[in-house]
């Protein structure tokens, strides 16, 4: 079983998303950087899937540099390079016969060598489809799981809960009236 790596392009993502693209476009990069982060930050715990993201450093000058953030690996490139050439050179590198890299991104695949070398590529909409859809299924799943649990471990049925839920009324209203006298 190969290991997985997804490098993710950060700003094609913010641009193609339409929630972040909104916030791009109203000044609020930032924003829609981090609530990309945040979702990507999930999508990590659902899947297990390493993750990298590059941010081209034309956005946000100074030098690059790299750090975790919440086990993602966080990539800013230097200032004259791009997130492409960046994201092309990275991926060649991992691509192996043991790790699979997927890069997310809607740049047009011509000037992308390394998807002749097994890479492989997930269009910006498809990689906003499968962590939403992976964030609901998270999040139905608990719900439901809670659902069960609730109804599981109670060792009250439906009738004497209602006659304490009564109970319960009448002492807090003994209790407002003992109060305001």
């Amino acid at each position: 079983m190969k290991q997985q790596l997804l490098i993710v392009d950060a700003y094609n993502m913010i641009g193609n998303w339409p929630e972040l693209d909104h916030l791009k476009q109203t000044g609020r990069l930032p924003q829609a950087r981090e609530e990309l982060l945040d979702m990507l930050t999930e999508y990590k715990k659902i899947t297990g899937l390493n993750i990298s993201v590059v941010f081209d450093a034309m956005y946000v000058p100074g030098n690059s540099k790299s750090y975790r953030q919440a086990d993602l690996e966080v990539i800013w490139t230097s200032k004259n390079q791009t997130a492409d050439s960046y994201i092309e050179k990275y991926a060649a590198e991992k691509q192996s016969r043991v790790l699979q890299v997927t890069v997310a991104t809607s740049d047009q695949a011509e000037q992308w060598v390394i998807f002749s070398e097994g890479a492989l590529r997930v269009p910006a909409l498809e990689m906003r489809k499968r962590v939403h859809s992976a964030l609901k299924e998270v999040r139905h799943t608990a719900v439901r799981s809670q659902d069960r649990g609730a109804v599981r471990k109670s060792p009250w049925d439906e009738t004497q809960l209602t006659a304490l839920d009564q109970y319960r009324q009448q002492l807090e209203r003994d209790h407002v009236k003992h109060h305001h006298k």
